[in-house]
């Protein structure tokens, strides 16, 4: 067999008890957050230094044998799904913060550190790592780093591109090149941006320059609930209309809600039915008069109920509610898809009202939590997938739920990424001569496509964007939406 020298090779670098085989050894890595897809690889190699991982990439390199790098395994859209015959490079051994800057708020951290670390390791010195996911106790900073994840104080602080200043990587032929700099300037091309959001198909990130923030010396959290989502849909454009900008904004539904308190209790009002919860940060005296200024405009926006954060305890009690709203709806579902998309702002109370008469179109109950500031909808589909055709019913929904974002003008990924999930409906969002230009970007870098094979690029791109650019929207044919 053809791999049987790699595999010989691979025990020469690699100390072989780091190698995993057996069956029960590979069945973890089978599948990332999206269980609905699973593939067995050759091998997963538990990588331990950045010279083992650039040496297991050269190797791969030479014997033609595809590669995916892994962290926590948090992707929610088959990111880092194994490609048969290919081998997992796993990362989470390299988890070292290596540098820690506080006069140059900056810090230097292995792929495999987790998210919440940096933050930890920075507040002695004041200071904090803004990008926030909700996996952010476990998702690791490499896998930020391939996905451009957000969270829910992306709003006023930007995505991962944002606070990502350099990287140090090893492209898939084995040659390892420095991108960017220490410095919020750059001259050039940006290529770390380039690299961030790439889904691994570049290389794999080994050491990251992560941009730290002053932690903010006041914040105001707000929680006001509403007797309709489009109420709270319509508070949110009532508080950017006035020309403030929070920290956050987020949204849960009556179901989100049902979830979270059966979970983690953060005592949210149960008849309300969606939740609003606003909260500003900064100077003491600017977020204070700001304050008030919301207090007033969520008042005249009908809310049942206003709850304000008197401490730290209330507000962290407030946040946990809805950090933990992804793993709560288990308990209301033995099975479910959290779907990732993006719409105009304006336009959250239609996508909302659709994803609700779809919801009822379907037979499936829906879950909605969102970051309200910026349109990345985050629903959540209910599903049992004892049942028979269970699972496909609720795929379909997903699918048209992220056409519906397409045609309302947005995107079909905020922070999740393309993956294996959305492949399919790159063409009704590009043109052809886009996804043209995207796949020549990729070859230029790996040739062989070794690195995450079968990620992102949809099979038929040309005949699919010709396909979806001459034919209206099946979804507003049946009246679901309209255009603007």
């Amino acid at each position: 067999m053809r791999h049987d020298a790699f595999l010989a090779a691979l025990s020469s670098i690699i100390p072989p008890p780091r190698i995993y085989r057996r069956a029960e050894q590979l069945a973890p890595y089978e599948s990332d957050a999206l269980t609905a897809f699973r593939t067995r690889p050759l091998a997963v190699v538990q990588t331990e230094t950045r010279q083992e991982v650039i040496d297991v990439v050269r190797l791969c390199s030479r014997h033609d044998i595809p590669f995916v790098a892994r962290g926590s395994g948090t992707s929610l859209s088959g990111g880092s799904l194994p490609i048969e015959d290919g081998i997992v490079i796993a990362l989470n051994r390299l988890n070292r913060i290596l540098r820690l800057d506080p006069v140059n708020r900056l810090a230097v951290v292995e792929p495999g550190v987790i998210n919440l670390d940096v933050t930890k390791a920075a507040a002695s010195h004041g200071l904090y790592y803004a990008p926030d996911p909700s996996s952010q106790l476990i998702c690791t900073i490499g896998g930020n780093l391939a996905f451009n994840s957000g969270g829910a104080h992306c709003l006023k602080y930007g995505m991962t591109a944002n606070h990502i200043l350099a990287i140090q990587a090893v492209l898939p032929d084995g040659e390892v090149v420095s991108l960017g700099s220490d410095s919020l300037e750059s001259i050039g091309p940006d290529v770390t941006g380039f690299f961030v959001g790439s889904e691994g198909l570049f290389g794999i990130a080994l050491e990251i320059t992560l941009r730290l923030m002053p932690k903010p010396e006041r914040y105001r959290t707000l929680l006001a609930s509403y007797a309709s989502l489009q109420a709270a849909g319509d508070a949110v454009s009532r508080v950017v209309a006035a020309g403030l900008l929070p920290g956050a904004m987020e949204i849960m539904d009556r179901l989100a809600i049902e979830a979270a308190e059966a979970s983690v209790h953060a005592g949210y009002p149960r008849d309300a039915a969606a939740l609003l919860i606003v909260e500003l940060e900064g100077d003491a005296d600017q977020v204070e008069e700001e304050f008030k200024q919301l207090q007033t405009l969520i008042a005249q926006s009908g809310a049942q109920e206003i709850r304000i954060a008197h401490d730290e305890a209330d507000r962290a009690r407030i946040w946990k509610g809805r950090k933990g709203a992804f793993s709560a709806v288990g308990r209301l579902s033995p099975d479910y898809i959290v779907q990732d998309g993006v719409v105009p702002r304006s336009r959250l109370g239609e996508a909302l009202a659709a994803i609700e008469r779809l919801s009822m179109t379907y037979g499936l109950r829906v879950a909605n939590v969102f970051h309200a500031g910026d349109g990345n909808l985050h629903p959540l589909i209910l599903y049992n997938g004892r049942e028979a055709g269970a699972l496909a019913r609720a795929e379909e929904l997903a699918g048209e739920i992220l056409k519906l974002c397409i045609a309302l003008g947005g995107s079909i990924t905020g922070e999740h990424g393309v993956g294996m999930e959305k492949r399919q409906y790159m063409p009704a969002m590009f043109a052809p001569e886009d996804l043209a230009c995207m796949a020549d970007l990729r070859r230029a870098v790996d040739p062989a496509m070794l690195a995450n094979r079968g990620k992102m690029f949809p099979t038929d791109a040309g005949d699919g964007a010709a396909t979806a650019s001459h034919h209206p929207h099946p979804l507003e044919r049946q009246g679901v939406i309209s255009r603007a």
